[in-house]
């Protein structure tokens, strides 16, 4: 027996003479041995098919790896398979699935120090039986899905699901995948856009460097423990740092989980401009909410922000905090977030109907208001007032009693908002993560400048507005100049004193929110002086166009960084992680003390979700015991 190959390059078995060529198959059945085999040839028959591609001899590819996912498009469009005969680096051979069939491909390297494969032999035509063509193949891999897929992630935070993914497949590439084939192909396509987790901490530096060199003024840090694995990391932008002298002294901060393979915990803290939007000075990656993390982080948000009476620090009322801000703060006031001591209240002593009192004492400007809606707490909830004015204190969640200036901010909202922005990009790779923020915030910034370059009036939009039902009823009070500089201005349920110099008025409104309330609107009139005059710069536009005044510049692409040896070649490694409990990986958070998800409804008549039976829209009527259409991840 002797084995050659025809013109086409196909391998066909030439009898010996005197031997004829038997079918094992018919050996097996019992057929006559000395009946001789047409062996499979490349000529086209009535039952052959020819693959459809673009390849021929003499074709070249700039890797092995090109010409392999070339391959694998084909038979994935093809409906047929291949398995390889020979692979090494400079050497390529594979065939039909199906031992009879004709179609084979044989590549090389066009000379050994090349990368370029070429095609040697290629047999394109197909004599398999249907039986061996199907969409299920082994050519459908994670690796091929996820390259094919992965220009749908770019530029985007969140892309297809392994459910999308699917039908990329199935639409695209003609290929039946299972969801778990999704699932790592839509993960790959991830790594390939965004990168390894592992790659993310050995450019960690490298990217630091460059934030650093086009954003003068940004401050970065990165922690690390004796063996060099990574510990925590800290981020400011100069532009924040140097906008943040035309911000109110008022920073919330708070953290969220990441749910990528390293976890972690992003910590953020934030103002609020004189239009009322979140304004991110600093953003921190650590390892958990402890007490050694806040420390680390706020002792790198204490250089950059420094330390004054006049700041406040706004968060929940966990202890690692706490003490930190103790610790690191000597100057600063910490401040309680009423929501969170709410939800506290809520859940503790089952009293969600004294939330109306609860927050009319937060918000009250006079410790006489004040004192009467703790009175009206303590009468039906004894309980609650002890725990707020022993345990929280008053404080530090009472706009009166505060002892510095929070002006009207009395919960982390500011910062909450930053964390749901992040939801989609919290899985992320570290370095992947921080482009989203660099991203956002120069898009705000920009975005923001416009605006305010726009703006015709003295003031923020936002201030503007809460002037003129101000305006209007000032019109009805009567005033009485005391003094150069002190009115006595009647009407309404009370009588307020107002000193248009130092800017206070017995209200209280004007000496907290730095704005003016009705009563110094009033005297303004009176005394013919300009309102405008009364209002706190952080409120004026000459302030919010100077805070946005300045650029946040991206780093680019990494071949194009030119970063220091000494930086270049720092050694950060991935931190020691525990080993995850075996099912799918949780990324959703439990809920906070007292918060409540909303639930989506069921429709009983069609059984999906979103809507009720009375509200239904379906024609085909009741659907019982089917399942439902749409169910709610």
């Amino acid at each position: 027996m002797e084995r050659t190959e025809n013109d086409n390059g196909a391998s066909v078995t030439q009898p010996a003479e005197g031997n004829p060529v038997v079918d094992p198959l018919l050996r097996l059945t019992g057929a006559a041995s000395d009946e001789p085999v047409n062996v499979p040839t490349t000529e086209a028959s009535d039952s052959s098919f020819r693959d459809g591609s673009d390849l021929h001899e003499g074709k070249y590819f700039n890797t092995k790896k090109d010409l392999k996912r070339k391959l694998s498009d084909i038979a994935m469009k093809g409906n047929f398979e291949f398995r390889t005969r020979k692979s090494n680096r400079s050497l390529w051979v594979i065939e039909c699935i199906d031992p009879n069939c004709s179609w084979r491909l044989r590549a090389s390297k066009i000379v050994p120090e090349s990368t370029k494969f070429v095609i040697r032999k290629y047999v394109g035509v197909h004599c398999c039986s249907l039986l061996n063509r199907n969409a299920n193949h082994r050519q459908a891999t994670y690796v091929v899905i996820g390259e094919q897929v992965a220009p749908q992630y770019v530029g985007v935070e969140k892309g297809p699901g392994p459910k999308g993914v699917q039908t990329f497949a199935r639409t695209k590439l003609e290929a039946q995948i299972s969801y778990y084939k999704a699932w790592r192909g839509r993960k790959h396509a991830h790594t390939l856009i965004r990168g390894s987790p592992e790659q993310s901490f050995h450019i960690l530096p490298s990217y630091f460097h460059m934030l650093e060199k086009l954003n003068p003024g940004t401050v970065t840090r990165i922690e690390v423990d004796g063996e060099s694995r990574f510990k925590y990391l800290f981020l400011a932008f100069g532009v924040a740092i140097r906008g943040f002298r035309y911000m109110r002294k008022v920073v919330g901060i708070d953290g969220t989980f990441l749910k990528g393979q390293y976890r972690g915990v992003l910590l953020v803290a934030t103002a609020q401009d004189g239009n009322g939007q979140c304004y991110p000075l600093a953003w921190g990656i650590v390892d958990s909410e402890n007490e050694d993390a806040w420390t680390w982080f706020l002792t790198q948000l204490k250089e950059v922000i420094g330390d004054t009476d006049e700041l406040a620090l706004i968060s929940d009322r966990a202890p690692s905090i706490k003490k930190a801000i103790s610790t690191v703060f000597e100057k600063a006031h910490h401040g309680a977030c009423a929501w969170h001591v709410a939800q506290n209240i809520k859940n503790k002593f089952k009293c969600a109907d004294i939330m109306g009192s609860y927050w009319s004492a937060v918000n009250a400007y006079r410790c006489e208001d004040f004192a009467g809606y703790m009175t009206e707490i303590s009468h039906r909830y004894p309980r609650v007032a002890e725990y707020l004015e022993n345990e929280v204190g008053f404080e530090k969640r009472s706009r009166c009693h505060y002892p510095g200036l929070r002006y009207n901010i009395t919960t982390t909202n500011m910062v909450e908002s930053l964390n749901s922005m992040l939801v989609n990009a919290r899985d992320f790779p570290y370095v992947a993560l921080l482009d989203v923020i660099q991203e956002k915030m120069s898009k705000w910034w920009n975005d923001r400048r416009i605006v305010a370059m726009a703006i015709t009036a003295p003031h923020t939009p936002s201030r503007e507005s809460e002037f003129r039902p101000r305006f209007a009823q000032s019109n009805g009070r009567h005033t009485l100049q005391l003094n150069p500089v002190t009115y006595h201005v009647k009407g309404g349920e009370l009588e307020d004193v107002v000193d248009i110099f130092n800017k206070t008025c017995t209200c209280k409104e004007f000496d907290i929110d730095k704005l003016p309330c009705v009563h110094a609107i009033a005297a303004a009139h009176h005394a013919q002086v300009s309102v405008y005059s009364l209002v706190s710069p952080y409120y004026t536009k000459e302030y919010y166009v100077l805070a946005y005044g300045e650029t946040i510049y991206p780093v680019g692409s990494q071949s194009q960084w030119d970063v220091p040896n000494e930086v270049a070649t720092r050694v950060v490694l991935p931190r020691e992680v525990k080993e995850r409990k075996r099912g799918r990986p949780k990324t959703s958070r439990f809920p906070s003390v007292g918060e409540f998800r909303k639930r989506k409804n069921r429709c009983g008549k069609c059984g999906a979700y979103g809507h009720y039976k009375k509200k239904c829209n379906s024609q085909t009527g009741s659907t019982e015991g089917n399942q439902p259409t749409d169910v709610p991840v």
